[in-house]
């Protein structure tokens, strides 16, 4: 459970800088995001779970 809350935190905390340095470009791509067809960002968010996946294997062994 420890290891799961960290993640949440560094997950916030990665996003709230991105937000602070780059308001700008993170609307922009919200934007394209709404216009973007859900398979691309079905296909996407699979990428993105499939490398965070494999980036803890990695970590963890």
């Amino acid at each position: 459970m420890h290891d799961f809350i960290t993640a949440i935190g560094l997950v916030l905390a990665i996003e709230g800088t991105l937000y602070a340095l780059l308001p700008g470009a993170l609307k922009r791509m919200m934007a394209q995001a709404q216009s973007a067809p859900e398979q691309i960002l079905r296909l996407a968010g699979l990428a993105a779970l499939a490398i965070g996946v494999f980036i803890v294997w990695l970590v963890r062994g």
